[in-house]
């Protein structure tokens, strides 16, 4: 299979790792796929992470891996920037460095890409709740009704849908896309995939989809979904600022108005998820008064068949008052 398969280069962010590495490389090791590169990238973790790494490299000389040293802590959208740039695959994976991968990961996914010939090919996960050792098919969905796509703006559509889950692991992806399309993960943002995942799909022509599940998402009490603070929420809103840029950049007026769509659900989500998170009124009351300065429908709009009425709905409460606006998502939200 080496000779004759393409390269696969799955990418391993290192950060405080130290519980999960080994699991992590194992399951990598464990491959029924054999042609890869295992690049890890070193933000410099502060635990033991190194150590038992070294330790793996040196009883596993036979695995191609390949240790990227930052100088620096510099987030984990660097570390995904850097392990793109040193990948020497045809396809790029990203792989959590807490969560693992199916034995047969690769080997379906890369069968799928070359037969239909897609530059993303996203495959299905199970949640690991290490809280209460249950386990759940598909945590993070993929609801698209098609297998295959190669219409951009149907792409689009689907996503701005919540098709296709935002985060870039679990997928795997043509190199030269990334590279010629430039589209790479901006700095300092803790919800990185979900912007990145974005801009990658303004430019997505062909996708495909396989039921397999590949990828096991462990829920821990470090995960980033039980964490969320206020600075997390701040990068949400950053996010919007990118995607309400996006929207005035773009010509196609098909695409302008999907644009359009994905953040008015945005913005929801992320109301929803900053009420479930903190409680906090006054926040949640800023937000709105933020978000109204952001796109949202024109009256225009609504005599237009572009848009469902539930989503009319949600952009009219988003643009009341904040106070009034505020009061009402409560009582919604809490009833």
């Amino acid at each position: 299979m080496k000779s004759n398969s393409p390269l696969v280069s799955i990418n391993i962010p290192v950060f405080k790792c130290e519980k999960y590495i080994l699991r992590c490389l194992e399951s990598v090791k464990d491959q029924t796929y054999k042609n890869l590169e295992i690049i890890l990238v070193n933000d410099q973790t502060p635990d033991d992470s190194m150590i038992l790494i070294n330790t793996f490299i040196k009883a596993n000389p036979d695995i191609d891996i390949r240790l990227i040293e930052h100088s620096e802590n510099s987030g984990l959208s660097v570390v995904r920037n850097t392990g793109i740039k040193n990948s020497k695959g045809e396809f790029i994976y990203f792989l959590d460095s807490d969560d693992e991968i199916t034995s047969d990961c690769i080997e379906l996914l890369v069968k799928n890409a070359l037969e239909t010939g897609a530059q993303i090919t996203i495959a299905q996960n199970r949640w690991i709740n290490t809280f209460d050792n249950t386990t759940k098919d598909n945590g993070f969905p993929t609801r698209a009704p098609k297998k295959y796509y190669d219409d951009k703006l149907e792409i689009f559509s689907v996503y701005s849908d919540g098709g296709f889950p935002a985060s870039s692991w679990n997928k795997l992806f043509k190199k030269d896309f990334i590279i010629d399309n430039d589209i790479y993960f901006v700095p300092g943002l803790f919800a990185q995939d979900e912007l990145w995942f974005f801009h990658l799909l303004l430019k997505t022509n062909t996708l495909a989809i396989i039921d397999d599940i590949t990828y096991l998402y462990y829920l821990h009490g470090e995960s980033v979904i039980f964490n969320r603070k206020k600075k997390n929420f701040e990068n949400f809103l950053t996010i919007l600022q990118h995607f309400t840029q996006a929207y005035k950049n773009e010509n196609d007026e098909v695409l302008k108005n999907l644009i359009k769509k994905k953040i008015i659900l945005f913005k929801e989500m992320v109301l929803i998820m900053q009420w479930r998170a903190m409680k906090d009124k006054e926040y949640l009351k800023t937000n709105f008064a933020r978000m109204k300065r952001m796109t949202r429908l024109s009256l225009f709009d609504y005599f237009s068949k572009d848009y469902s009425t539930n989503l009319k709905k949600k952009n009219f409460f988003q643009n009341l008052p904040s106070g009034i606006a505020t009061k009402l998502f409560i009582w919604r939200f809490e009833r």
